[in-house]
């Protein structure tokens, strides 16, 4: 069982993904002026509300593109005390970019967060899985951990790998598009609710803490389109805000903990 900083049992990050309208003006589906996405400039102001009410600091993955087009986002997820981390330029599906693609992402990436005061310490690959030739780029950037699908673990070159599940996604239950995933993990095709997240949720955790595990929880600002929805996360958020027995910390310093503890943790070749 992993040793996590005293008296905690476990570890768990809360995460948010996609920071505004980056991936629809990649993709030429974008419909609005720039900058006026409700998720950011509505829906985030609500769950960084809800975080404060229970002091919780979280990660948000953030598109480097989006870092100029929403400042004020950005400049309320610091002051909030939350990390800021790497998202890719626009959403690009990770896996597929061809090796100068990928060079080219970083580079472009670390012109804006530069210009723009923001310093990436780790990074979740959009579609979960990174490329054999991502450790080196991680490394060579400076980056100390990586967010994909995977097992917990010090990976290649020394970046640590701090994994989410599917399940741990509001996507996963809530998004058409991830039918053919749902049903891999076996709940079936169909489009699935608040209320089966919530419950999968609370259980997790509890199991989480029983074996003294990590987990990361993914809320997306642009799913949390109702009341149910976000209570769902206040539900969670209250739940592991109150448990003593769970560290609850932004990305950065649980693998900051990971990398200084690796006999705890062992090596993990995730991909």
């Amino acid at each position: 069982m992993p040793r996590w900083p005293p008296p905690y049992k476990a570890a768990l990050s809360l995460t948010m993904d996609n920071l505004g309208e980056a991936q629809s003006v990649l993709h030429g589906t974008w419909p609005h002026a720039i900058g006026s996405d409700p998720a950011i400039t509505t829906t985030l102001p609500r769950m960084l509300s809800l975080l404060a009410n229970h002091s919780v600091r979280a990660t948000y993955f953030a598109e480097a593109w989006s870092l100029p087009v929403y400042p004020s986002a950005v400049q309320s997820l610091v002051s909030g005390g939350h990390e800021v981390a790497w998202h890719g330029y626009q959403h690009e599906v990770w896996s597929g970019l061809r090796e100068g693609e990928e060079e080219e992402n970083f580079r472009q990436s670390w012109e804006v967060a530069n210009n723009e005061g923001v310093r990436y310490q780790g990074f979740r690959p959009p579609g979960g899985r990174v490329n054999e030739r991502t450790w080196g780029l991680l490394r060579e950037h400076g980056m100390g951990y990586v967010s994909p699908l995977g097992k917990l673990g010090v990976g290649k070159e020394r970046v640590v790998v701090l994994p989410f599940e599917w399940r741990a996604v509001d996507a996963f239950w809530y998004m058409e598009k991830f039918a053919g995933i749902r049903r891999e993990h076996g709940e079936g095709e169909g489009v699935l609710g608040p209320k089966e997240f919530g419950s999968w949720l609370m259980a997790r955790v509890d199991e989480v803490v029983r074996t003294g595990g990590y987990m990361s929880v993914l809320f997306h600002p642009f799913l949390q389109t109702s009341e149910e929805r976000l209570a769902v996360m206040e539900e969670v958020v209250k739940r592991i805000a109150e448990d003593g027995e769970i560290w609850v910390a932004p990305c950065r310093e649980v693998a900051e903990w990971v990398r200084a503890h690796p006999d705890e943790f062992g090596s993990t070749d995730t991909l």
